[in-house]
């Protein structure tokens, strides 16, 4: 009911929100050159203000709303003469509820300037952009400007004189400038010249000082452990378990009196089986590669589709309907199967229970390749696949080679849709992740933590209640009494529900924080432990932390990324490493995955080909691979002041003692090179 009414809320709001866009226009400007004598011009910026609107100063602390700034990109025949500034304006200063901090503004109208000394009139070339935000006082709405400037030779004003070279003062100045930066670089060496050096790679510098922590060996073990887990829960569904007797009847009437070659076709079953899996993973990664793998786990197109795909999933389990491949494909590998003999019979029957298994394991082969990509790796796919394969392998293989195990075994029943209602409550909440990828990356906020929360708390509650025999769904039969085992599952689901419940007020939950949005996307939230990074724009980060004399984290993160979600909750909040972050370093989070589009499109060449980054996630991940040679997420490195690396790299790995260690290396190496300086 609460999605209900945010997702309807949301909607009103866009839709009023986009009239009261269209509908007014509270700020217009002009902008013009103006002769002001001695071969100079003025750039005028001058703006009218619609009233109950106003426009922010230039002059804006830091983690405040947009300032008014001018970005000169490219100018010839002129030099700039002083700094970007507001005339013949009244600016006006309050306290900003908001923003906590005094921020200056201007109402009704505001002029601002930039003086340029012309030294070749022909030449003449000015480009770049003004940019400034109108935000209204009833409520609190705000419209981004930016202004594209673009003038040449003929946009002069007719009386300009151009100065007949560079002037004394302006070489003066010029000197000054040289001056400063030589004294800026004799106090600290790393300062860079440029923002461009910012972006220059470190990739063998980062190589050349390892891999804190470095767990990818062990990441791998858990992908091949949580596909034999999918595996095993896979042999539990009704499309998979009818079919241990099947099989196991198949290889007898074939082998009848011969033992051990009826072990030896078992076997062959079973690596039939896993080959076809593994086939599968490696087909995925051939067709799309590791680091198209990655992009499409954080992509959030590719989460909506999946989470579509595994509501159709849990309501086919409730017993809504069945879904099912076409009976012609199965039937025809079935037949195979049947008419043809040895090695080729088998892998036909091996293929059989692929197809006829689909429905149920479909899903779960899904969310395993989902995460599997996720790492990065170009073998994590194949290795999740292995798992999962061998999992479904073993049991055929020996249930075919002791048929007599069979006698032993549950008969098919109503305990197997009851498993298949199950895996639709647990599909139901991995849905709701997938669409919280999708929701953080576009900014819609619908589906917020507590909005989460409580969906999952409702799921799992019903999920206890089902298992109890109170609510029965169509294809169950009559639960005529509790067995041990449903009380003790509906305990722990009823225990999960009641669990997650202090999450609505903040608390982290730590053991679900690699499903559940952050915590700043909490309305209500009492809890003060996590840790926030102070910039989401790398070159905004990196001149703070110029300015303030310390070393920098990058923290390339995701809206999607599970793994970055459990460091944020499990390490981030340890007391020792808050403060150091919070105190000895500049955190800059940089999303890969962030859908907001840039102000314009950004062409790069990439692999011999021209890439064009069109969002903010697609800059900070060819930031990524660019400079640091690598595309997975998380990814934790530390720069000085010029953008080179201090320390070792830092991936996924939740041990906080090593962590801690790496962070200080950073440190001891930033207090190294700042001694050097001296």
């Amino acid at each position: 009911m609460l999605f209900m009414k945010k997702t309807l809320l949301f909607l009103i709001l866009s839709v009023i929100s986009t009239i009261g866009i269209y509908a007014q226009d509270p700020a217009t400007w002009t902008v013009k050159l103006v002769d002001k004598g001695n071969g100079e011009v003025e750039l005028t910026a001058n703006f009218k203000i619609d009233p109950t609107w106003h426009l922010y100063d230039i002059h804006i602390p830091e983690g405040g709303p947009m300032p008014t700034s001018l970005a000169i990109d490219n100018i010839k025949g002129a030099t700039k003469v002083g700094e970007f500034k507001a005339v013949n304006s009244k600016l006006k200063k309050s306290y900003d509820e908001i923003f906590q901090m005094e921020i200056g503004y201007y109402e009704t109208q505001a002029t601002f300037v930039q003086r340029l000394k012309v030294t070749d009139k022909v030449a003449f070339v000015l480009e770049g952009d003004l940019r400034s935000q109108v935000c209204s006082e009833v409520d609190g709405q705000c419209i981004p400007i930016k202004i594209d400037l673009s003038f040449k030779s003929k946009d002069l004003p007719a009386t300009l004189v151009s100065a007949s070279g560079t002037s004394a003062d302006s070489a003066e100045e010029a000197v000054s400038v040289d001056t400063a930066t030589a004294d800026t670089l004799s106090q600290v060496s790393t300062t860079p010249t440029s923002s461009s050096d910012l972006w220059k790679p470190v990739i063998e510098e980062v190589k050349a000082y390892g891999a804190a922590g470095d767990t990818s060996d062990q990441s791998l073990f858990w992908i091949f452990l949580g596909g034999f887990g999918g595996g095993l829960v896979a042999l539990l569904t009704p499309c998979v378990w009818p079919m241990i007797p099947m099989t196991v009847s198949f290889f007898l009437k074939r082998n009848k009196k011969n033992k051990g070659k009826a072990i030896k076709d078992a076997m062959t079953y079973g690596l039939g089986i896993i080959i076809i899996y593994v086939a599968l993973g490696l087909l995925i990664t051939a067709i799309f590669g590791a680091s198209a793998l990655n992009d499409l786990a954080t992509s959030a197109i590719f989460n909506l589709i999946f989470f579509a795909l595994l509501v159709v999933f849990a309501i086919s389990f409730f017993g809504a309907f069945e879904l099912v491949l076409p009976s012609s494909w199965t039937n025809k590998m079935d037949q195979k199967a049947d008419s043809t003999t040895g090695i080729i019979s088998i892998f036909f029957m091996a293929f059989t229970l692929a197809l006829v298994s689909f429905s149920c394991t479909g899903p779960i082969i899904g969310t395993l390749l989902v995460q599997a990509a996720g790492s990065g790796s170009i073998v994590a796919p194949a290795i999740g696949m292995s798992g999962f394969a061998l999992a479904l392998a073993i049991p055929f293989s020996l249930f075919a080679i002791f048929p007599s195990w069979l006698e032993s075994m549950p008969k098919s029943g109503g305990w197997l849709n009851s498993v298949k209602v199950v895996l639709g409550f647990l599909e139901l909440a991995l849905a709701l992740k997938f669409f919280s990828v999708a929701d953080l990356a576009y900014g819609w906020g619908i589906l917020d933590r507590e909005v989460f929360l409580v969906l999952w708390i409702a799921i799992f509650a019903l999920l206890g209640i089902y298992l109890l025999g109170k609510l029965k769904l169509p294809h169950d039969s009559d639960l005529k009494h509790v067995s041990v085992p449903r009380l003790f599952l509906a305990i722990i689901s009823f225990a999960f529900a009641i669990y997650m419940i202090p999450g609505l007020w903040g608390a982290p939950l730590k053991s679900i924080s690699a499903f559940s949005p952050p915590l700043f996307t909490q309305d209500f939230n009492l809890y003060k432990g996590e840790v926030h990074a102070k910039f989401d724009d790398y070159e905004a980060g990196m001149d703070y932390a110029r300015k303030n004399n310390k070393p920098v984290m990058i923290d390339f993160s995701g809206y999607g990324c599970v793994n970055c979600r459990k460091m944020e909750a499990s390490v981030w909040t340890d007391a020792r490493v808050k403060d150091i972050l919070e105190k000895d370093y500049v955190l800059i989070t940089l999303m890969v995955d962030d859908k907001k589009k840039l102000p314009e499109v950004i062409e790069v060449e990439e692999n011999g080909k021209t890439t064009k980054l069109k969002t903010i996630g697609d800059k900070w991940s060819y930031l990524q691979r660019h400079k640091f040679g690598t595309n997975s997420q998380p990814y934790y490195v530390l720069l000085d002041h010029a953008g080179k690396p201090i320390g070792p790299s830092y991936a996924y790995n939740e041990d906080i003692p090593e962590y801690i260690k790496f962070l200080n290396t950073g440190l001891d190496n930033f207090k190294k090179i700042k001694e050097e300086a001296k």
